[in-house]
């Protein structure tokens, strides 16, 4: 897909393979070089990303104990939080700057029982006919009970009207202090629990034993329960996102969850031609690099990206309003930055740090940036790439090159050029407590050990 690593030109382009080639040797910017006078991201949201953890054990009860338990397993460790952040810090640095931001205010702020934020945990159909038992909201739920009953049609509640005065057009400035509105709250929620449910699925593909240091959900349940755990959690994750009632933000999470199967079947590839011809070493070489980035902005970039936009969406912007492109363009770059981060990690961390098996990338055929840097200047690689590390050797013959290379070198090198894009766009939106902490978190990205 072109557009893994081509930008409008609003923010010019993200590196494409021949420039990051030309790139590689790009240090970190000054504004890279201190991080002493930096916010701490996680401090400014700290009292929503707790919310946040405990709120998602709360939306996922199951009338299965056993489905109940893995569907939290993930949850109640430590994790980065790292994607509901950036929606939390999105929807802080754009808030008050769309044009429907009035009108969204307003909405969250009707005196309905409950508020809006209770409201979102409210069926869109009748419980019975939803057959659904969530333990932790028995009042808004039902489990086949009665399963086979005929409910009289209700006069459908008529909703409050916003008045004209919430419709001002007058100069839309940042709201100080920043806060963040029920939707953008529970949107962090959703995306969260696409992401756990993309790690059960991953950990059953990959034949992972760990996880954050701990038993894999695999390894804890078995592979069956992983899988359906994943189901469930998209499931809920699919409810929440119908109740937040924006078509654009459905859409755009809903095509991140297909964008994690491609980017698994992308991963699945063998680096050779599509027709199965012989080509140039050249041509093969680029397919891999082509497929490679591919990946890595359907499997991690993608929900970052359109997670971070849904965000400033739910904030009021509308189209042709420019923080939507610039929410997109900075979590597609720190994304890729953030992959890029992890190829590295997985050369040169240890187990214990890394909260996984080392080495993994390889053992499972996989070619990543420092594999890919390795080939350029070790010819032999080629042929091991191509075979998925497959033969007795290959791997540590792998490892042995990737050593020899400055490919995990380039790979940082390439990292920081994407997270320098990611932190250049940053430029257009207003300064505040908020921009600046998505300015520290590109630093945080590149610099982590774990």
């Amino acid at each position: 897909m072109r557009g893994c690593y081509t930008l409008c030109s609003r923010f010019g382009r993200v590196p494409s393979i021949q420039n990051c080639r030309r790139r590689l040797s790009l240090a970190p910017s000054s504004n890279h070089s201190s991080t002493l006078s930096q916010p701490d991201p996680f401090a400014l949201v700290a009292s929503e990303l707790s919310r946040i953890r405990t709120d998602l054990v709360h939306l996922l009860g199951s009338a299965h104990p056993g489905l109940d338990e893995i569907a939290s397993y993930y949850f109640l460790r430590p994790s980065k939080q790292l994607r509901p952040l950036i929606i939390l810090l999105f929807a802080q640095a754009t808030n008050g700057l769309g044009r429907d931001w009035p009108l969204k205010k307003w909405a969250s702020e009707q005196a309905r029982p409950g508020g809006r934020a209770e409201n979102l945990d409210e069926p869109l159909s009748r419980a019975n006919v939803l057959n659904d038992w969530n333990p932790n909201l028995k009042e808004k739920t039902s489990f086949y009970d009665p399963l086979l009953s005929l409910s009289l049609p209700q006069t459908p509640t008529k909703l409050p009207q916003p008045p004209l005065s919430t419709f001002d057009s007058s100069e839309r400035t940042l709201i100080s202090p920043a806060f963040v509105l029920p939707t953008q709250m529970r949107l962090a929620q959703i995306v969260e629990m696409v992401h756990a449910a993309s790690l059960l699925h991953d950990d059953v593909i990959d034949e992972s034993p760990l996880r954050r240091g701990s038993l894999s959900a695999p390894e804890a349940f078995g592979n069956k329960f992983a899988v359906l755990g994943g189901n469930f959690i998209l499931g809920r994750a699919s409810a929440a996102l119908a109740r937040l009632g924006d078509p654009e933000v459905t859409q755009l999470i809903a095509s991140v969850i297909a964008n994690l199967v491609e980017g698994e079947i992308l991963q699945m590839q063998d680096v050779e031609s599509p027709d199965g011809q012989a080509v140039p070493s050249s041509q093969v070489a680029k397919n891999a690099w082509t497929l490679y980035l591919q990946k890595t902005y359907m499997k991690t970039a993608s929900l970052m990206a359109k997670g971070a936009r849904s965000a400033v969406v739910l904030g009021g912007c509308a189209d042709g309003e420019v923080y939507k492109e610039i929410a997109y363009a900075y979590g597609r770059n720190i994304g890729i930055a953030f992959q890029l981060v992890d190829d590295v990690l997985d050369y040169e961390a240890v187990e214990d740090t890394l909260g996984k098996p080392g080495g993994a990338d390889l053992q499972l055929g996989l070619a990543t940036g420092p594999a890919l840097y390795a080939w350029e200047e070790h010819p032999e690689m080629g042929p091991l790439i191509e075979r998925k590390f497959s033969q007795a050797g290959d791997v540590e013959l792998a490892r042995s090159l990737v050593k020899k290379s400055a490919g995990v070198e380039r790979t940082r090198a390439l990292a920081v050029a994407y997270a320098t894009q990611a932190r250049e766009v940053l430029q257009s939106l207003p300064e505040g407590e908020a921009r600046a902490a998505l300015e520290a978190l590109t630093d945080r990205v590149i610099k982590r050990k774990s």
